[in-house]
């Protein structure tokens, strides 16, 4: 009988102890690759093992251990986690506001205040996450549909349909069929970063590809891409600490 067939399912995670803190570790096989991976997710917080196919879980435990001091110390490093809760701040259009809940009736609402602006929220303390979670992604489609159309009638086309989703591998996307996704998150970043995703992703309704022709093209349209790239590549993982 084959050797594949012997072999015990594997767990789905690992842990580790390190200073008295235990650690989980999603585990995670993949056929192509080489050799034992470990890395700790800057949007998430998640610590994943990727093995390849033939490697024994014992031998990745004991990778996962002798590197416990490493994943204790880059979580350390991961920016504190901000719920979405009275008295916290968040990142509106890229500007500091602070939520406060204002009563049980009236729903979500910037309220201009001397110095930090406010998102007020009026409903059951039980339900503010949800609120201001739908709230910003309401946002998000309002910003994200303006800036389509802006972007529309200069490219001669426009995208069959427009998805917001809570993606962590991508701020942006385009499919065959002319499909544009984006992270709701980009409500959470300055207007111009917004703005260049959308122009980025409606320059694939043209050129499907990274090829000169798409980048020449994505400069015309969007005079922010450079600024827009560095401030994603500074602080884009940050955006995924908020709710």
């Amino acid at each position: 009988m084959p050797l594949a067939l012997l072999r015990r399912p594997d767990p789905d995670h690992l842990e580790v102890q390190h200073e008295g803190a235990r650690f989980r570790i999603a585990l995670r096989r993949r056929p192509t690759a080489r050799r034992i991976t470990l890395r700790v997710s800057t949007a998430t917080g998640e610590v994943v093992i990727t093995l390849p196919s033939r490697t024994a879980v014992n031998t990745a435990q004991r990778f996962a251990t002798s590197h416990a001091g490493w994943i204790a110390a880059r979580l350390a490093r991961l920016p504190e986690r901000v719920a979405f809760a009275p008295g916290a701040s968040l990142p509106l259009r890229g500007e500091p506001h602070r939520v406060d809940l204002r009563g049980t009736r009236g729903g979500v609402r910037v309220a201009p205040e001397a110095g930090e602006p406010v998102i007020a929220v009026g409903c059951d303390p039980a339900h503010v996450a949800r609120r201001i979670r739908d709230f910003l992604t309401r946002e998000a489609r309002h910003d994200l549909a303006e800036a389509v159309e802006r972007y529309a009638p200069r490219l001669g086309q426009r995208p069959v349909r427009m998805t917001l989703r809570d993606t962590r591998s991508r701020w942006g996307s385009c499919t065959a069929r002319g499909e544009l996704n984006f992270s709701w998150r980009l409500i959470l970043a300055p207007p111009m970063v917004l703005d260049y995703l959308v122009a980025h992703e409606m320059a694939h309704l043209r050129e499907m590809n990274h090829s000169p022709r798409f980048w020449t093209l994505l400069h015309d349209l969007c005079p922010n891409v450079d600024a827009a790239e560095a401030w994603l590549k500074r602080n884009g993982a940050s955006l995924h600490r908020y709710g």
